[in-house]
């Protein structure tokens, strides 16, 4: 497991162990490492809840939990990261919807949910990320219809939605996006397979 005395190494800025096989949860007490700009922690068979604390770590800029198994809801909190570039949960058995709070994390250019267990609709504030360039939801629960919002995603190359239960529509809006070079709105995701 992840030994919570890490969160003595005040110096630290970056945490990378991916790929470990660490089990076990998630330390909250390292919230405590406040000059924290990376942690990577994929690759593992960490379980428990994703802490809420983590979004005290207000220099972080890549946070990647990706294929663990992990449970419970994406907190809220984390929608406090504003520098965050990289926010990718994918591949774990989280529940719950997406938090309205990631739109406020302006500086994102990545924000990967494959294949995560999420449900309910993709919230309109996800059109407030205007640096995002890929944005990854397949494999999912979602349902509704896709918010028009994402039609200000400017800087958007990569958008997957597909492997949900949305509104089968081709929104015109899709126009917009000049910079798109990948597309997925159906039953299957060119860049992904689902795990059961």
């Amino acid at each position: 497991s992840i030994p919570s005395e890490l969160s003595n190494l005040s110096n630290l800025t970056t945490l990378s162990i991916g790929g470990t096989g660490l089990n076990g949860s998630i330390p909250s007490e390292l919230s405590n490492l406040s000059n924290l700009t990376y942690l990577y922690l994929y690759d593992n068979e960490l379980s428990g809840n994703i802490p809420s604390s983590l979004g005290n770590l207000s220099n972080l800029w890549g946070l990647d939990l990706s294929n663990n198994e992990l449970r419970g809801s994406i907190p809220s909190q984390l929608g406090n990261l504003s520098n965050l570039w990289v926010l990718d949960l994918g591949y774990n058995g989280l529940r719950g919807s997406i938090p309205p709070q990631l739109g406020n994390l302006s500086n994102l250019r990545r924000l990967d949910l494959t294949n995560s267990g999420l449900s309910g609709s993709i919230p309109s504030s996800l059109g407030n990320l205007s640096n995002l360039a890929y944005m990854q939801l397949n494999c999912n629960y979602l349902s509704g219809s896709i918010p028009s919002s994402l039609g200000n995603l400017s800087n958007l190359q990569v958008l997957d939605l597909g492997e949900n239960g949305l509104n089968w529509e081709v929104p015109s809006w899709l126009g917009n996006l000049s910079l798109l070079r990948g597309l997925s709105l159906g039953d299957v995701s060119p860049w992904s397979s689902c795990k059961d």
